[in-house]
């Protein structure tokens, strides 16, 4: 794309490239965008994809919380640390009292 550098997001360049190709904007996958230093325009790589599942098997994680805005991808994330928080939680507190019911530990 040209006179672009600086100004162009992942999220904007997919939305771009979705639209050129008629294709579903959450099959299509940003992998990089390159600008060169004193030019304005931006080389971009992309992944378009079947369908989402397929690019979910295929990519790690990370490229897909790349596509979500910051406020989305915080609140996935808090969410997810508190269910394993909670998760962990409960296993401890479960094994601690298996372990006392046993009958092992100091007289």
């Amino acid at each position: 794309m040209k006179y672009v550098a600086g100004k162009l997001k992942r999220i904007d360049a997919a939305d771009l490239i979705a639209k050129r190709y008629n294709v579903d904007k959450n099959t299509v996958i940003p992998i990089s965008l390159l600008c060169q230093t004193g030019k304005q325009d931006v080389h971009g790589k992309f992944y378009i994809y079947d369908n989402e599942g397929q690019a979910k098997r295929d990519l790690p994680r990370y490229r897909f919380l790349r596509k979500m805005s910051k406020d989305d991808r915080k609140k996935l994330i808090d969410s997810e640390k508190a269910e394993n928080l909670k998760a962990k939680q409960s296993s401890t507190s479960s094994e601690s009292k298996s372990k006392t019911k046993s009958g092992k530990g100091k007289k």
